[in-house]
């Protein structure tokens, strides 16, 4: 129970990884909010988790809904040791073929909402001493056919968390970030056909070829659980990457 105590937000909860690290949380004995822009989608995910957990309505590229998010969980848990900025989306097409709107709306859910997360929830976490955690991906550290918008939100990601834990640590904030590969969720289901249909290959074979298997929510959820812990009180400023050696490899 290394998170007794805790009290946490997680965006983008509804599902997916945000829904995983917000399940894991409550079962280590954090309290948790799961913050979405699909209303329902979180009511139902916070149900499932019973207990103290809370759903509440949150579009992270709006700096009022951030705000209001925050205000609310420190209404209810009297207090804030986590901010998980999880919310994000992809685009699976080439740079040619994106639309400026498609390009704005990814960086104001990938990048902004992670700035207003950082941002307005400092003054509540500067109370406790707390965490930020910020979603990345190995898509931030280099480039990617396909998911180039993707890979540049998630780059600004990582320079986001490394100069807000240098700006933050005189308060006792610590800031880390979550770089995964390609784990089972919705959002890489949506990968498949636009993947396969550029490389003409299958996707779980490619995703066999480049890191053994897809990571699981749970795995991911289990390097938030540690990063939020007080086991982690030294770790601030780094990018963790989840990605079964994806990465190590120049093949």
């Amino acid at each position: 129970m290394e998170l007794d105590g805790k009290r946490a937000l997680i965006t983008g909860a509804g599902r997916g990884l945000g829904l995983a690290i917000a399940t894991l949380f409550a079962e280590r004995g954090a309290r948790v909010a799961l913050a979405d822009i699909d209303a329902d989608a979180v009511q139902q995910a916070a149900a499932g988790i019973g207990g103290e957990a809370i759903s509440l309505h949150c579009d992270v590229t709006k700096p009022d809904d951030v705000q209001r998010a925050i205000a609310d969980v420190v209404q209810a848990f009297g207090g804030l040791d986590v901010m998980v900025n999880n919310a994000g989306i992809e685009i699976g097409k080439p740079l040619p073929e994106i639309s400026d709107q498609e390009f704005a709306q990814l960086m104001a859910v990938n990048v902004n909402g992670v700035f207003y997360g950082i941002k307005y929830a400092v003054p509540a976490l500067a109370q406790t001493q707390g965490c930020i955690i910020n979603m990345s991906s190995v898509a931030g550290l280099d480039g990617v056919p396909l998911l180039g918008a993707y890979c540049a939100s998630k780059a600004a990601v990582i320079r986001l968390t490394q100069t807000a834990a240098i700006e933050l640590r005189a308060a006792g904030i610590r800031v880390n970030a979550i770089c995964p590969s390609f784990i089972q969720t919705e959002m890489v289901d949506r990968l498949v056909a636009p993947f396969e249909a550029a490389t003409g290959a299958n996707f779980d074979d490619l995703a066999a070829q480049a890191q053994g298997r897809l990571g699981t929510p749970e795995e991911v959820a289990e390097m938030a659980a540690f990063l939020a812990s007080d086991q982690a009180s030294f770790v601030n400023g780094s990018y963790y990457i989840l990605d079964n050696a994806l990465t190590a490899s120049v093949l």
